[in-house]
């Protein structure tokens, strides 16, 4: 597939870029501050042609292992949490003593999955986000492992850089590791991928003794940002220069192609980050309408799964059991259960209230199944 990379990245303004952990480690599993201090210059050398850059660095773990003199990463979940808490200063003081003489700062940000599911906690990570690169900060975003349970077990900076792309609407991720990007059962490496469910076969997903993200984990991260709208760049990141090659056009790792419509912010955070707490499902009339564009009104349901309060997002599916669409809904679980099947004319009557929505979920608040 011909594509012109230069064309591609040749309007990028903002920038999020993945760094794994053996991608910042030497050969015995120390960070290595001769890489790190490359990947600074790159940045600031970025930021210079005034593109924001947000940073997203594993490390945390390796860093602590070496400071602790573990040979292999604990399996112990304490452990675990006590050794990212060593590491994680000593990240943090590395990356600032390698940004200093380029004249930029860097803040930390410690995140969980919970600060995106959260809408209030979601805008507000935004808004911090946007305050540093306001600050001349790079900021430098981690999972918080040590306070992290289901979180930890995954290592999902992948996902968090992902997540983080679609926060912030930047017009690229860049993933890089310890490979060149996807590769072929030949082992060549694919340059460019339409489909990432197609190219899910061609991944060896061997994982490192101190990283947790294999490849599976960066495709499904790219997944996410494809949807969206946005191009991924997965690149060796030992590789000399990696990051200004990539933002030159130079064709090096595996490009992701973006889906052709960008999805707005509220409706990436409806469809890819908010956690559904129930599902709705509906008959064959309103799956149509629904796909025309349509508000889900409750004559129209016909069945309600979980627990979900007022505001909550809930997925929509038809009765084969396909998800259609996924929606904050106007009314809880147990209103719903009253009003499912009837005309809203009832609704005063079933709810007890005089005051009530037409639609259990508007149009607004609605984004259909890609």
């Amino acid at each position: 597939m011909a594509v012109d990379r230069k064309q591609i990245v040749a309007n990028v303004r903002s920038v999020v870029v993945k760094i794994g952990t053996n991608a910042l480690s030497d050969a015995t599993g120390h960070l290595d501050t001769g890489l790190l201090a490359g990947f600074a210059k790159q940045l600031a050398a970025v930021r210079s042609r005034g593109i924001q850059v947000t940073l997203v660095s594993s490390g945390a773990i390796g860093a602590g292992m070496a400071e602790l003199g573990l040979a292999k990463r604990p399996k112990d979940l304490p452990m675990l949490q006590a050794t990212a808490s060593v590491g994680q200063s000593i990240l943090m003081n590395l990356f600032a003593a390698a940004f200093k003489p380029h004249g930029v700062h860097v803040g930390q940000i410690l995140i969980t999955r919970g600060d995106f599911e959260d809408r209030g906690r979601y805008l507000n990570l935004r808004n911090c986000i946007q305050a540093l690169h306001h600050s001349n900060c790079v900021p430098i975003i981690n999972e918080n492992d040590s306070v992290a349970v289901a979180e930890i077990k995954f290592g999902d900076n992948d996902l968090i850089a992902a997540q983080v792309t679609n926060l912030l609407r930047a017009d690229l991720l860049v993933l890089l590791s310890v490979v060149d990007g996807l590769l072929d059962p030949a082992g060549k490496t694919i340059s460019v991928v339409q489909d990432v469910d197609d190219a899910s076969g061609n991944v060896n997903d061997t994982k490192s003794s101190r990283g947790t993200g294999g490849m599976g984990s960066k495709l499904f991260a790219a997944g996410t940002v494809r949807t969206a709208g946005e191009p991924v760049l997965i690149a060796n990141g030992k590789r000399p220069n990696v990051i200004m090659d990539l933002l030159s056009g130079v064709e090096t790792g595996t490009l992701i192609l973006p889906a052709s419509k960008k999805l707005s912010s509220r409706s990436r955070w409806i469809s890819l980050t908010a956690r559904t707490k129930g599902t709705l499902t509906v008959d064959d009339g309103a799956a149509k309408a629904l796909k025309g564009n349509k508000s889900l009104l409750a004559s129209g349901i016909v069945a309600v799964e979980g627990e979900f309060a007022c505001g909550d997002a809930v997925a929509i599916a038809d009765k084969a059991g396909m998800v259609l669409a996924r929606g904050l809904t106007n009314y809880s679980h147990a209103e719903v259960e009253k009003i499912k099947g009837r005309k809203s004319s009832e609704f005063a009557k079933l709810l007890g209230s005089t005051t009530y929505y037409e639609e259990v979920i508007h149009r607004n608040d609605l984004v259909l199944s890609v």
